[in-house]
């Protein structure tokens, strides 16, 4: 992983504070993913280190919000097909949870753009299991490494980060 794209992701969406996560828990820093994403260049580079992470696959389910503009283009990098997954099934129409086509006996490997405690990406990717995708593997842009990895591997999933709350720390240095 150059250290040169986790300093520049880390300048571009590093802020200080006091910031309420999605776990519930309170920190000091964050890591404001849609900064990145919503830059061109930089999205595609993070991307592009996130392709070099993926196992073998049929399919890249990107979670809902963050992981589905860095799953739209690792397809693109890719040529995979993308499901897009919610955090929980839609009430009304085709009551899906991941649109976009089938999961259903294929290799699916979960998008998303920062694991801290992996709660809410726990819940989807049961609900993939569920709909009958053959899950092993999560592929993130940042690891705040706050018990994601641990939370994941007592499910079966194995996760791969393109970067680290270390690695964009240290990148300052």
């Amino acid at each position: 992983m150059p250290s040169s794209l986790a300093r520049r992701v880390y300048e571009a969406c590093h802020l200080t504070g006091s910031f309420r996560l999605r776990s519930g828990q309170v920190s000091a820093e964050y890591f404001d993913k849609y900064l990145f994403e919503g830059q061109p260049g930089l999205l595609r580079d993070v991307a592009q280190e996130m392709v070099a992470l993926l196992p073998e696959c049929d399919v890249l389910a990107g979670m809902e919000m963050g992981g589905i503009p860095i799953a739209t283009v690792m397809a693109q990098l890719t040529g995979l097909p993308t499901v897009f997954v919610r955090k929980q099934a839609k009430e009304y129409g085709t009551g899906k949870a991941a649109e976009g086509g089938p999961v259903d006996g294929r290799r699916v490997v979960v998008i998303e753009d920062v694991v801290t405690t992996g709660g809410a990406l726990l819940a989807s990717c049961r609900l993939l299991r569920a709909g009958g995708a053959v899950l092993e593997t999560v592929v993130c842009a940042i690891d705040r490494e706050q018990g994601g990895r641990e939370n994941l591997a007592a499910e079966g999933l194995l996760l791969r980060a393109a970067l680290n709350r270390r690695e964009l720390e240290s990148s300052l240095t």
